[in-house]
């Protein structure tokens, strides 16, 4: 008996939750978890100890003994299940997150599988906010094996409940970072998320992380991609308690859960990058660029304006933009929608592009700014350039609506140049093919007005779009509605524009009718007419009553008078419907016989109540004068034939008055409706009239600025070149005065150097003759020499008067040195005759080149002379 353990299930069930034997806590969550399952509902009496000390279950869940653990996961699970939201709100925060550490990435598949079956009951019972944000610490884990079963159970969440549900940015911000871990576990695990939200969200997850991936990695889950991109869209397989509460109500109202899971599929469907991206920005990041690009958009090089542009293009390449103030930005973009360059163009139009669908809705308020820009350059006949253009009237369109649009369009699409008249054509039918509104019939009368105008365009193109116009506005409002339209056209038109009626595509829905319940609001009128017609046919039939005057017989024409009635008929007949072309009854037909007695019309002269305004209530009210009138004397008892006429179904005179009245006031209101339509387009077509003038003012202006831009750059430069030939001629004019300084010196010194009374070289005469002479040896010659070959030159007439100009002579064969051996240096020779004497054979040669020189030396100066004299002229 020593042996045998003690039994233990006396215990409460709170003090073997925490008991040190293993066994007894398993025994304790086992029978929790059925005491659970037992109760009728979520106010049981055996939840209250487990709400009031949350902490029970953060024991159970991380137990040290694994059988435990498991029977403890298990038991919280039928607590989640059976106890309600409060149980989720009390324990989550003690249970989720040593869940992540010590279950999820349980050996035991019946632990993992009751941890992730735990955090989807905790999405279920609330919202998956929180829980989320308590998973994802675990993907930060220092334990490789805990960040994999984080990211396991991520799947099995998004596999559950949808990413409409559950919202997935946080998650694909972190992913990246998965990706990138060394264990090859934690990427498989990432790559299997990854799928799945590729699942729900296409290919507007990608702009969140995938270009922080490397290329292997993108081309890996581009292979596991187009495995399931033929799959259909998922659909979610659990539901949150609201959206069960919600399902429940809509099915007992008749909708069904058919109808949610297609609300849902649609949802899904719409979740798209801009949903999903955080907005960035782009103020901040435009002032940043370099050059400044507020500069360099108002340069007049065309290579600082595309790469301005080019630069702003990759900032605003983004998925959401951030809200701001973008009023100049968009200013500046329409101003380049004028640009000369076409590059230019093309990129500001992609800019444009990426602001409206960065922005979405928040673009609508900058539409008035860059459409009309936009429209009047489609002009271009370039593929690309309509392209871009065309992608940017799209982005705008998307951020406004078609009444907006509506008066741009109308104004272009009967431009003069047939490009923009077919662009915009264009960009009308995609219009009506998005757009999500049915127009009005004010802008469907004005769409097919267009289109019938374009029908009779000389161009092919533009006849085929007119039809195409037709047939899409056919397509929203239906053929009966437009029947009207196509009257007056040929067969072979209507022919055309039921071909594209036939294959349009339209998203417009018609506006439902209104509901037929609108008619019994109208019956309680009748029915309180009802009970004051009843006891008028009842009080009737009495014959003790006489009949009214108006209801005797005829009698003879009395000259009493009678007050009239406003219309014009006696009073007493006013309740009375004569047939066409017919008089009342009255030997006369004008006179009724009440007027025979005359006390009786003082009294009821008062009497008559007011024609009353109901259709058929004429006989009602008349009956009230009966009684009085049955008291006078002088009226036969038989009945009148007239009296079934009273009773007919007929509208008053009155009535029929009013609604003449108002069948005028409304034609008055129909020529007023008529002459403002008239005058809107009058001032539409002057408003128009002015934008192209003022735009021809603007390009005059433009053109008027640039050729002024062009005259100040010649003017610059004609200057500038003035001031280098000035220089030019001073230059010459120094060089041609010394020249001829030397040429007067030379001349001078060659005719008095026989003479003892010549005198010696000036300054500019020794560096002429240093550069033009020089000895074979490298040595000076004496006077003695150089008076020797001066006097052979004489003879021979030619006269050698070197310069330091010429080339021959500077750098002549001779060997002559740099002025060593010039004329000007022997006269202060001091060497010995018999030295000097050693060059005389070799100065006869130098002179003979001298003279050679001096020619042309004087052919030069000639030349220089006759340039300048043209220079100056």
């Amino acid at each position: 008996m020593a042996d045998e353990e003690p039994d233990y299930s006396s215990l409460p069930l709170t003090d073997r939750f925490v008991h040190k034997i293993w066994k007894v806590r398993k025994q304790a969550y086992e029978d929790a978890a059925k005491q659970f399952a037992a109760t009728p509902d979520e106010s049981d009496p055996v939840f209250r100890p487990f709400l009031q000390d949350p902490g029970l279950w953060k024991g159970a869940v991380v137990d040290s003994n694994v059988a435990a653990q498991q029977e403890g996961i298990a038991a919280l699970c039928a607590f989640l299940k059976f106890a309600g939201r409060d149980a989720c709100l009390r324990t989550r925060g003690s249970t989720i997150t040593p869940m992540v550490e010590k279950a999820l990435a349980s050996t035991r598949a019946a632990t993992k599988a009751s941890a992730n079956e735990a955090i989807l009951l905790y999405i279920e019972l609330d919202t998956p906010g929180p829980v989320i944000e308590d998973l994802l610490p675990g993907l930060s884990h220092k334990v490789p094996k805990t960040i994999a079963a984080t990211l396991a159970c991520l799947t099995t969440v998004f596999h559950n409940y949808g990413c409409k549900t559950v919202d997935p940015k946080p998650i694909l911000k972190m992913l990246p970072k998965a990706f990138g871990h060394a264990d090859k576990n934690v990427r498989a695990e990432a790559t299997n998320l990854a799928v799945e939200f590729y699942r729900w969200l296409r290919e507007a997850m990608k702009p969140m992380f995938w270009g922080d991936l490397k290329p292997t990695q993108q081309t890996d889950l581009e292979a596991q991609f187009e495995k399931i991109k033929a799959e259909p869209t998922p659909k979610q397989e659990r539901y949150l308690r609201s959206q069960q509460a919600a399902m429940e109500a809509a099915s007992a109202s008749g909708g069904g859960d058919a109808g949610g899971d297609d609300g849902d599929e649609e949802e899904a469907q719409e979740i798209d990058a801009f949903d999903l991206a955080e907005p960035q920005d782009i103020n901040s990041k435009i002032e940043k660029i370099e050059p400044d690009f507020w500069t360099a958009m108002g340069s007049s090089k065309w290579k600082d304006r595309k790469e301005a542009v080019e630069a702003l293009y990759a900032i605003l390449n983004v998925p959401r933009i951030k809200e701001a103030d973008y009023t100049e930005l968009n200013r500046v973009l329409a101003k380049s929608m004028k640009d000369a360059n076409v590059i230019v163009v093309t990129i500001a139009a992609q800019c444009i592009e990426a602001l409206a669908k960065g922005l979405r809705k928040g673009y609508g308020k900058y539409r008035s700014i860059v459409q009309a820009p936009i429209m009047e350059r489609l002009k271009e006949k370039k593929v690309t350039i309509a392209e871009a253009l065309g992608a940017a009237l799209d982005q705008v369109f998307i951020a406004t609506s078609l009444p907006e649009c509506m008066e741009d369009i109308m104004t272009f699409i009967v431009n003069k140049n047939p490009q923009v008249k077919e662009g915009t054509m264009k960009f009308l039918i995609r219009c009506l093919r998005t757009t999500r509104e049915v127009p009005s019939k004010q802008d469907i009368n004005a769409f097919v007005e267009a289109g019938k105008k374009l029908l009779s365009e000389s161009s092919e193109g533009l006849r085929s779009g007119g039809a195409e116009v037709l047939g899409t506005i056919m397509k929203i409002v239906g053929e009966r509605a437009m029947n009207p339209h196509l009257e007056g056209l040929d067969d072979i038109r209507k022919t055309k524009i039921k071909e594209f009626y036939d294959t349009a595509e339209v998203k417009a829905k018609e506006k439902p009718k209104a509901p037929p319940p609108a008619a019994p609001k109208v019956a309680p009128p009748k029915k309180a007419l009802g009970p004051k017609k009843a006891p008028v046919k009842k009080a009737a039939p009495p014959a003790a009553a006489p009949p009214p005057a108006a209801e005797s017989a005829p009698l003879a024409p009395q000259p009493t008078s009678r007050p009239l009635s406003k219309l014009g008929k006696p009073s007493g007949l006013a309740g009375l419907k004569a047939p066409r072309g017919r008089a009342l009854p009255g030997p006369s037909g004008l006179a009724s016989p009440r007027r025979a007695a005359a006390p009786p019309v003082e009294e009821e002269t008062p009497a008559p109540p007011p024609q009353p305004r109901f259709g058929r209530g004429g006989p009602a009210a008349r009956s009230l004068a009966r009684p009085t009138r049955a008291a006078s004397p002088g009226f036969p008892d038989s009945p009148s034939p007239p009296r079934a006429n009273a009773m007919e179904p007929r509208i008053s005179s009155l009535e029929r008055a009013e609604l003449e009245e108002l069948r005028a006031a409304n034609d008055r209101l129909m020529r007023l409706s008529e002459e403002l339509r008239h005058e809107r387009s009058k001032l539409c077509s002057e408003v128009q009239e002015l934008k192209n003038q003022n735009a021809g003012l603007i390009e005059d202006h433009t053109r008027d600025v640039l050729s002024i831009k062009a005259k100040e750059t010649q003017l610059v430069r004609a200057r500038s070149d003035a001031e280098a030939t000035e220089q030019t001629n001073e230059r010459l004019r120094r060089e041609l005065e010394r020249l001829k300084r030397a040429l007067s010196r030379a001349e001078g010194l060659n005719g008095g150097m026989t003479s003892p009374g010549v005198s010696s070289p000036t300054h500019d005469d020794v560096g002429i003759f240093r550069d033009g002479y020089a000895s074979a040896g490298g040595a000076g010659r004496q006077r003695s020499s150089f008076n020797s070959s001066m006097s052979e030159e004489k003879e021979n007439g030619e006269h050698a008067y070197p310069t330091k100009l010429n080339a021959d002579l500077r750098y002549g064969g001779s060997g002559m040195s740099s002025g060593r051996g010039s004329p000007a240096r022997g006269y202060r020779d001091e060497r010995p005759q018999s030295v000097a004497s050693q060059g005389s054979g070799s100065g006869v040669e130098s002179w003979k080149r001298a003279a050679e020189v001096t020619s042309q030396l004087k052919a030069r100066i000639e030349q220089m002379k006759a340039k300048q004299g043209f220079t100056r002229q």
